[in-house]
């Protein structure tokens, strides 16, 4: 039988928009000042995740709430177990949008929203893609699980208690990144450069400097507060500093009170390239002044060290393979006060070939004039990799191929998706060769078109897989 997927999603459109909204209505961010027993990661991520999964209930599957962490919406019977994971949490909005990111919007055939792309919209197009597969009554052999996380964007302990408690499913994937698939992901590590609160000596003296929000995002916004004899030449040069770099920024003088605010362009973690990291360019204008002490060290590290080095060259950690790629280095998280320190929060993505434990010796070598302190952070994984030939993957390509017309092809990402939760597991959309990434970004969307499509080819795949 001939199923016309795509006139499947079609019928099911303004319903499936109008559970999305829903879901892109909450803020589900992880808040842990708000952490009780009830809300392990916070009350947002909790009321996503019960929302999601009474839109489950609500249309006849059986769903399971697993400690107000995760969950699942299930179908069919068999031996085998399919795994599809997607995750309702969302990185915080930052600033720089031009609509309310919790009051979604379709404008230009887009929809406007923190976590419309980035993965509430995928994961409601997986969802959508079993209800057609049910309400068709198409005979499969296998179990499906949809399982829903609430802390993908930062410790993963969602995965961490549902896999402890719950069947590890035998294969499936996440539709959390980009099409035509995804089989390799690269490992994760955040090493924490950390500096003494000195800043004694200096002409200047820095007071304050914060810059990002979380480890896998590109700082959009910095700012330093510090005291200065020479403040008129200080606002001189950054009136030259901000025609001369992709920057843009405030300054105000208070006496010999300076306060600097930049604003570059966020961007996910996994591509540093793609953003404009306000906290290394605020470092590297501060640096042509006279700091003393640790407060020196903390701007001439970050601008001698960090600044643009995606590629962590200046480190002596640039690699390459000829499967995964290169490792890159993205400075998410910058603070300093003078009682408490400093700190830098360096995130690592890398290739086979590469280990934790030889990221962070040649870190430690090539930054030890400095005189820092170099400490791991947590949540850190290994290299993930599941082989072309794989029937997983060959069947994901095929799906592909057909609604698209395209060639598919193995590729392997900077990113960390629920994928590499399974031996074979992979990443599978919802992003398309042409979409435009706004994930971790101000005024984040998905198209509705490629929101539709999407639906369309997993509806298809998760047929073929469970046949």
């Amino acid at each position: 039988m001939e199923i016309n997927w795509k006139k499947e999603v079609e019928v099911r459109k303004t319903e499936l928009l109008e559970d999305l909204f829903t879901l892109l209505r909450i803020d589900s961010v992880r808040d842990d000042s708000k952490i009780t027993p009830d809300a392990p990661v916070g009350p947002g991520p909790k009321e996503a995740l019960e929302a999601f999964l009474a839109i489950g209930e609500r249309d006849g599957f059986t769903t399971k709430n697993v400690g107000n962490l995760a969950g699942h919406i299930e179908f069919g019977e068999g031996e085998e177990l399919m795994g599809v994971f997607g995750h309702v949490d969302v990185v915080p909005t930052g600033t720089g949008w031009d609509t309310d990111p919790f009051v979604p919007v379709i404008i230009d055939d887009r929809i406007y929203a923190r976590g419309s792309s980035d993965d509430k919209g995928p994961t409601m197009a997986a969802y959508y893609a079993l209800k057609i597969i049910r309400d068709l009554k198409l005979p499969i052999a296998k179990k499906v699980r949809v399982i829903i996380g609430t802390d993908e964007e930062s410790g993963w302990k969602c995965m961490d208690h549902y896999l402890e408690n719950e069947r590890i499913p035998d294969f499936g994937f996440s539709p959390d990144a980009e099409f035509p698939i995804i089989n390799g992901e690269k490992g994760m590590q955040t090493f924490m450069v950390q500096f003494r609160g000195d800043n004694k000596g200096g002409k200047n003296t820095l007071l304050s400097f914060d810059a990002g929000l979380r480890e896998n995002m590109v700082p959009q916004d910095a700012t330093a507060v510090f005291s200065s004899p020479e403040a008129d030449r200080v606002e001189q040069a950054f009136a030259a500093f901000l025609e001369n770099n992709p920057v843009k920024g405030t300054i105000s003088v208070d006496g010999e009170q300076v306060t600097i605010e930049l604003i570059g362009k966020a961007a996910h973690g996994m591509n540093p390239a793609a953003g404009v990291n306000a906290g290394t360019y605020l470092a590297t204008f501060l640096n042509k002044f006279n700091f003393g002490g640790q407060a020196a060290t903390f701007l001439e590290l970050i601008a001698d060290r960090i600044h643009l080095q995606h590629d962590a060259k200046k480190l002596n950690l640039a690699y390459t393979d000829s499967v995964m790629g290169e490792l890159t280095m993205n400075a998410g998280i910058f603070t300093f006060t003078p009682t408490t320190g400093g700190e830098v929060a360096l995130n690592f993505r890398y290739p086979q070939g590469v280990s934790e434990e030889g990221i962070e010796i040649k870190l430690e070598a090539a930054l030890a004039a400095y005189g820092v302190t170099i400490a791991k952070g947590g949540h850190g994984k290994l290299p993930h990799y599941v082989p072309a030939d794989d029937p997983l993957v060959k069947t994901l390509l095929a799906v592909y191929e057909k609604h698209t017309g395209l060639k598919g092809h193995e590729q392997s990402i900077g990113g960390g998706t629920y994928g590499r939760l399974l031996e074979r597991g992979v990443a599978y959309g919802a992003m398309f060769p042409d979409s435009i990434d706004t994930m971790h970004q101000a005024n984040e969307f998905i198209a509705l078109d490629d929101l539709f499509r999407a639906t369309a080819i997993y509806a298809d795949a998760m047929y073929e897989l469970l046949k």
